[in-house]
């Protein structure tokens, strides 16, 4: 199961969280290509996704990784 959070203005890339336990799972949020990610230009519950996927990274997702978005 992938999750991807559609990209938007800010730039043609994603900062992907995949899961430790489940190599089909991964999160995705639009980023620019250093993967700053625009907090300001997420919704309310993304943006809740995206700091928990940062809190348990180490225990249930993996370091993110910048990459092409899936969704050019």
């Amino acid at each position: 199961m992938t999750a991807s959070i559609a990209s938007h203005a800010h730039g043609h890339f994603e900062l992907r969280f995949r899961s430790l336990s489940d190599a089909d799972r991964v999160i995705a949020f639009p980023c620019d290509a250093a993967g700053h990610v625009d907090l300001d230009a997420l919704g309310e519950r993304t943006r809740m996704n995206y700091f928990y996927a940062r809190t348990v990274i180490g225990r249930e997702f993996a370091l993110p990784a910048v990459a092409p978005s899936a969704a050019q």
